[in-house]
């Protein structure tokens, strides 16, 4: 359905709602697997501020993935040295998180940072440069859905049909409230948080700058430059039950209040907002034919920067999903699996967060997010028995490598599925070359031998020795088999989400 139609009746094969980076990297990854998308966003322009800044080194593989590392790494830095000052003088370093030594099975192995504008412009250029767009200033206002997809009104008066929708819509989620779907979780700190963009010339941009409170309250507050611009962003704790001021009078006056600056100092405000740290998850991810994904489907304190990073990945996890049941022929109950992954790590996530919010936890190998897999989960096959402990299974994420000329990310990169045949001449049955490429490599200690299918997603689906054990049924299920699918519409009845 073309934008410029926006406000008449039409379908799609998805209709993403929210244009954050969940909704973006979720409609790039879908127009890779030749997926057309629908995505609507209720304001008039994609959202101004710096929140989410911290990039992991996962989802930096990601984006490699997606085709939009090289505009994130020329856009960004790696996270600041934190420095302390205490009566306008340098008390000392700093470290949030230990660097690791890099290694050749992780190319990107430290977070880094780019404002969450940034990050979005980077996902909408990539979007338009594989078809897609996004109607800005477009809300949905009703929902219905039938066994065959789903039927939305829009606040432009359009009527869309589409096969599926996805709600990333953010934390206060309007597809979820009107689906009826519950979030639970706790409040992490009854400290509110105000978050600003500022220019702040007379600071140096070297160190991410921490100013702990000068009495016993222990609020905090820190300025932090941001790469690639000329801003920082300001942070500060205020008591509970406090509202913060947001004007730009009131984040020049809380400044000289705390720091060791001048009012005068903060040139321009170029953006606030404020937030109660929190950490929720939704009951489930799915409702029929519409899942939540991002903030939608969790929510956490930034502590740790895991929330952006978690959300990204749901919609890597769900776009080839998407992608393998539209187009691909796949059953309609792979899209089961996507909450059988998602929602655990989300879980985890979100604990881990709220450990390094409280103090009980230090940023470290499990914040970069390399860990996560899916060894639990029925996608993940394992057909080798008596594994060493510490041998790559069937669920785990794929190592990089060297590979001939290049790397094994390298040959991963694209929206196909992957077979390592590793220090193995096993016979293979025959492969549909679009949908899987073969590669074979000398035997490699993070592997080991045997045969490793690798998901487009960058996870081991299946490992073996021998391909008779289960690999065509279990790429027929994924639909990585010449296939096509059909998307049919219905009539519908549902619910009015003017009035959920």
């Amino acid at each position: 359905m073309a934008l410029n139609n926006v406000k008449e009746t039409g379908t799609t094969d998805v209709l993403v709602v929210g244009a954050g980076p969940t909704g973006l990297a979720l409609a790039c990854d879908l127009a890779r697997h030749g997926v057309p998308a629908l995505v609507v966003e209720r304001e008039p322009a994609l959202f101004p501020g710096s929140r989410g800044k911290g990039l992991q080194p996962r989802t930096m593989e990601v984006f490699d993935d997606l085709g939009v590392i090289g505009a994130v790494l020329a856009s960004g830095g790696p996270i600041p040295v934190g420095m302390v000052w205490r009566d306008g003088e340098r008390q000392g370093e700093h470290r949030m998180f230990d660097e690791p030594e890099p290694t050749e099975t992780a190319p990107y192995t430290t977070p880094w940072m780019l404002p969450q504008w940034r990050t979005q412009e980077i996902l909408l250029a990539r979007l338009r440069e594989l078809g897609g767009d996004v109607a800005f200033g477009t809300g949905v206002t009703e929902l219905t859905q039938d066994a065959d997809g789903v039927t939305v009104r829009l606040s432009t008066g359009a009527v869309v049909r589409a096969a599926y929708a996805v709600a990333a819509d953010g934390g206060r989620s309007t597809l979820r409230g009107a689906l009826g779907i519950a979030m639970t979780g706790e409040t992490v700190d009854p400290n509110p948080v105000l978050v600003a963009d500022v220019r702040v010339p007379a600071l140096d941009r070297d160190n991410w700058h921490m100013f702990p409170a000068a009495d016993d309250t222990g609020l905090y507050t820190a300025i932090c430059p941001l790469p690639g611009t000329g801003d920082f962003q300001l942070t500060a704790q205020f008591p509970a039950g406090a509202t913060p001021d947001l004007s730009a009078r009131g984040v020049r006056e809380l400044v000289a209040a705390r720091t060791h600056l001048s009012a005068d100092d903060v040139t321009e405000v170029r953006w606030s907002s404020d937030f109660r740290p929190r950490a929720a998850l939704a009951d489930r991810f799915r409702e029929g034919r519409v899942l939540l994904a991002g903030d939608a489907a969790h929510i956490h304190s930034p502590a740790g920067g895991q929330g952006l990073n978690t959300s990204v990945q749901d919609a890597y996890n769900l776009g080839w999903k998407l992608g393998a049941v539209l187009r691909r022929g796949a059953p309609e109950s792979l899209l089961d699996t996507y909450e059988e992954e998602r929602r655990p790590n989300a879980a985890r996530m979100l604990g881990l967060s709220t450990r390094i919010h409280r103090g009980e936890e230090r940023r470290g190998a499990a914040t970069r997010q390399l860990g996560i897999g899916y060894r639990d989960a029925s996608l993940a096959v394992e057909t080798r028995e008596s594994l060493p402990e510490d041998a790559l299974r069937a669920g785990d994420r794929a190592p990089d490598g060297p590979c001939g000329s290049g790397t094994l990310f390298d040959v991963f990169r694209g929206p196909h599925w992957t077979l390592l045949a590793v220090g193995t001449d096993t016979e293979l049955p025959p492969m549909d070359g679009e949908l899987v490429r073969v590669m074979d490599i000398p035997a490699y200690e993070p592997y080991g031998k045997g045969l490793f299918l690798v998901r487009p997603d960058g996870y081991v689906g299946w490992a073996g020795t021998d391909a008779r054990d289960g690999l065509t049924a279990y790429l027929r299920r994924c639909g990585a088999v010449a296939a096509s699918g059909v998307t049919d519409s219905g009539t519908a009845s549902g619910v009015d989400l003017k009035h959920a």
